[in-house]
């Protein structure tokens, strides 16, 4: 999953919760994320491109402490 922006991610169906590592080391989880747009992020070529259009600023999230 090669990013320049995200390290890593993980999904959760049951919750509905997108955790994203990015680059920095920061986690941010993503809350009320349907299982098509994480299906479509998983997908995308750009996964920074896509997470700047279809999920930043459009689903509530909270900083995980690291």
């Amino acid at each position: 999953m090669p990013s320049s922006v995200i390290r890593s991610y993980s999904y959760s169906a049951k919750k509905s919760e997108l955790t994203i590592t990015f680059v920095s080391g920061r986690r941010y989880v993503y809350a009320d994320v349907p299982q098509d747009v994480f299906d479509a992020f998983r997908a995308a070529t750009s996964k920074g491109s896509f997470f700047n259009s279809e999920i930043r600023d459009c689903y509530s999230c909270f900083q995980l402490s690291s």
